[in-house]
């Protein structure tokens, strides 16, 4: 585990929430989204050992905010706006709308909830533009893993029209929480206007699916739609953007995959990407990797693929985390 002064956010929630007990944490727990209880769950579960230095110095430092804490503008729309794009960034903002304007759809929230596979027997029938509606409202990581086990035949257009969507009414909303609501239960409620997918959305999802399934659809979209799957291709982020991370992030990153994953993924790499990371190493160790790519043998392209992905996953977890910046120093990366 990592020393007191290097823990991240989660490590310190996952902390702060087994030194407060089952009843309380659970309190806690009862107020966080699918996705947070999932990622903090996880976390809990890998720490095994908790040194006392490492409990006192969360406590601590929780405690210390609280006392600097004040309730006034606490309910202010401008604080809550500010509060979570510092902690959320580009992410904010569907949550914002929800929080801000009622936008909750307790059908679609429910989704969050469920396994990929049930997500996806459940709403596999349904037309493009309402699968569309429904991976948009999903973080992408799930969207996409939902992807895995839907009718390829539909996944295109859906794609499409998720790329294509801006703003949902309150009405289209409404009607499909309803039917939703039908098949798991739940309460309908009012609901505002609803910024859902858009290009970048759609980007988002592609990003975690293999380089082969992402292809596809990208081309499904492209053979209708070629201005959107280009305005889609431009905000992907793949394996060769790694070269636009500047030092610090790159030798995060790098501490964070295995020798083994990186021979295979530079072996389809083009030389300045190499340059980078070789650049970001020691000296012995920009040697050994230099030696490890040159014994190694051919390698299938889907292997090379694959291991891109994988190390591409590793570096969107510690953007998440705010250890790295995939943003390339404040411009979104293409």
């Amino acid at each position: 585990m990592s020393s007191e002064a290097d823990l991240n956010g989660i490590e310190r929630s996952a902390i702060l929430l087994l030194s407060l007990g089952e009843d309380e944490a659970a309190e806690v727990m009862r107020h966080l989204g699918p996705r947070e209880v999932q990622k903090l769950g996880s976390m809990m579960a890998k720490m095994a050992q908790v040194s006392t230095d490492q409990a006192r110095t969360v406590l601590s430092d929780f405690r210390a905010r609280l006392e600097h804490q004040t309730s006034l503008g606490i309910g202010s729309d401008q604080y809550i706006r500010g509060m979570l794009t510092k902690a959320l960034g580009d992410k904010a903002g569907s949550i914002i709308d929800r929080i801000l304007h009622g936008g909750e759809a307790n059908g679609l929230e429910n989704l969050k909830w469920m396994d990929a596979r049930s997500v996806a027997d459940l709403i596999k029938l349904e037309h493009p533009q309402v699968l569309a509606m429904i991976l948009a409202y999903m973080e992408p990581e799930q969207a996409s893993e939902v992807i895995h086990f839907l009718p390829e035949r539909t996944v295109g257009e859906a794609m499409m029209r998720l790329a294509s969507l801006e703003t949902v009414q309150p009405g289209a909303i409404r009607e499909l929480n309803e039917i939703l609501e039908e098949q798991i239960s739940g309460d309908s409620q009012s609901l505002q206007v609803a910024t859902l997918g858009g290009p970048k959305a759609a980007a988002e999802i592609l990003n975690r699916l293999e380089t082969s399934r992402s292809g596809s659809i990208l081309d499904q979209i492209r053979e209708s739609e070629p201005e959107l799957a280009e305005k889609v291709q431009e905000k992907m982020f793949v394996f060769d953007d790694l070269a636009k991370l500047d030092d610090r992030s790159l030798q995060v990153l790098l501490r964070e995959v295995p020798s083994d994953s990186l021979v295979v993924a530079l072996k389809g790499a083009p030389g300045p990407l190499r340059e980078s990371f070789f650049a970001n190493m020691s000296k012995r160790a920009a040697e050994m990797l230099r030696d490890d790519l040159e014994a190694k043998g051919p390698v299938r392209l889907s292997e090379v693929e694959a291991a891109q992905k994988a190390i591409l996953q590793v570096a969107q977890r510690l953007d998440a985390a705010g250890q790295i910046n995939l943003s390339g120093g404040g411009e979104e990366m293409l």
